[in-house]
């Protein structure tokens, strides 16, 4: 049973398809290794051991009937618990809802329970889903299965450590401001933000109330798993036209743009004087750069279309004003701990007032951003650039509402810790998609992901790249230990 602990969704779907092993016999194998390595982890904070139970005999039986079944039949997976799971907790890491009892999946929950997959267990994530750390007054602390003395990343921070400790099949989780990439980086595992709008977020509790209907700008859900080949996966089963649309809307995504590494035009933007990345991280992807150079891939190292400043000009006041993680009269920047942005086009918004009127200019200034990046991708099939300036970092649970306190260390210098916010941000404020796969370790054995960026709507396209780049490269390594 060893053998099948680390292997994609897709295997696994297949071995219990192949009967040879049955759902109740996986499920109950992560069960155990939830029961003997979680302890040391705490990424699975709720169980739902009956049900999952329940829903596996119903998989088995399908197998010996001879039915047709989902992609991911019999697969034991988590979910993030900002998202809701019927008969289950959904805190979203917050005490103002606890106790909260879904009463239905979310839509996104269950297309994965149509696909087949066997829903077991909710994983860890900040408080309101608001950190690159995962720790609330709920479930406590998550720890990186790679040192315990770091954190796994966040918000789905403990859906990535999950994985990569090997508790679970797959995970999905949420990404609004790196949630997804940032984890998949830390913790040495895929990840997936998909182009925004594509997977309906219906029942997703994060920092609201649940029940709430209404979209939230530049948020997504998607899938993390171990293996590039689960992002595929995961794709095909979560995206598509939400309920309200289902109707009269069809999904159809485009093709890859090209099937092997020879075939991609790569563009790289690995730092910038903006926000520096460390130099072991810079030194990894660059290895990886090499790597894609030297299978023929047309290679260019130049930045993106719209510069690194100027799209955290735009992406501060937008990511702010539907959060309400300030006051009205503290200041974006001051209150990141983020220099002004002086030479950007309208630079930082000095408070958090964004009327309805506010909100439609920098939704212009964004319309005409995404229409740059749409030209850049005329010639570029994919961006290979950081997820964030550093691997994973020590705990660090000061009280810090605003990011201002606690600093990153890049480089030998303390830097803003707000600077988690910088690499990320392209790809949400123009609604891009990025996958994130992993690159490497650092000299002290910690995670690496590079993350790949793709044009909108053409997430088959940044799927595909780290499918051929784990061919090259390998992809996932297990933790010591695990």
């Amino acid at each position: 049973m060893t053998d099948l602990t680390f292997r994609s969704a897709g295997e696994l779907a297949a071995a219990v398809a192949a009967k040879e092993v049955s759902s109740v016999e996986l499920l109950d194998h992560y069960l155990a290794r939830v029961e003997r390595l979680d302890p040391q982890v705490n990424a699975i904070v709720a169980r739902d051991e009956e049900g999952a139970r329940a829903a596996a005999l119903a998989a088995d039986r399908a197998v010996s009937q001879g039915g047709p079944l989902g992609r991911l039949h019999g697969v034991p997976v988590t979910i993030k618990d900002s998202i809701e799971v019927a008969g289950m907790r959904t805190t979203g890491g917050s005490a103002r809802w606890g106790h909260h009892v879904s009463t239905a999946d979310a839509e996104a929950v269950a297309r994965l329970k149509d696909a087949g997959a066997v829903v077991f267990g909710k994983s860890n994530l900040p408080a309101d889903a608001r950190d690159w750390q995962t720790y609330n007054e709920i479930y406590g602390t998550t720890n990186n299965p790679w040192d315990p003395a770091r954190g796994p990343g966040g918000s789905s921070g403990g859906s990535a450590a999950a994985l990569a400790a090997g508790l679970t099949g797959l995970e999905l989780g949420g990404d609004t401001a790196g949630s997804i990439r940032v984890p998949a980086h830390f913790c040495g595992v895929y990840g997936l933000r998909p182009s925004y709008g594509i997977v309906p977020r219906h029942g997703s509790v994060s920092g609201h109330a649940p029940g709430s209907l209404a979209e939230f700008d530049m948020a997504v859900l998607g899938p993390l798993g171990r293996h590039a080949d689960d992002l595929d996966l995961g794709l095909d089963v979560l995206a598509g036209a939400d309920r309200d649309h289902a109707p009269a809307w069809r999904l159809e995504l485009p093709a890859p743009r090209a099937d092997t590494l020879r075939g991609f035009r790569v563009a790289a933007w690995l730092d910038d004087p903006f926000c520096p990345v460390d130099g072991e991280p810079a030194a990894i992807m660059q290895a990886v750069l090499e790597a894609v150079r030297a299978e023929g891939a047309a290679v260019a190292e130049r930045a993106g279309p719209v510069g690194l400043e100027e799209t955290m000009a735009l992406y501060l006041p937008l990511l702010m004003a539907q959060s309400g993680l300030i006051e009205p009269e503290e200041s974006y920047a001051a209150l990141l701990g983020l220099a002004a942005a002086e030479g950007a086009e309208g630079g930082f918004a000095s408070d958090m007032t964004v009327g309805f009127r506010d909100w439609h200019a920098l939704d212009e200034r964004r319309q005409h951003s995404r229409r740059r990046w749409a030209g850049f991708f005329r010639d570029v099939d994919v961006l290979l650039c950081p997820v964030s300036p550093t691997a994973a970092f020590p705990h660090d649970q000061r009280p810090d509402p605003g990011w201002s306190v606690r600093t990153l260390k890049v480089n030998g210098t303390d830097r803003a810790y707000g600077e988690m916010l910088t690499w990320v941000a392209p790809a949400s404020v123009n609604y891009l998609p990025a996958a994130v796969a992993p690159a490497g370790t650092t000299r002290d054995g910690l995670p690496v992901g590079i993350q790949v960026i793709a044009p909108y709507l053409h997430d088959r396209t940044a799927v595909r790249f780290v499918q051929c780049l784990a061919e090259v490269i390998g992809g996932f390594r297990r933790p010591p230990g695990f």
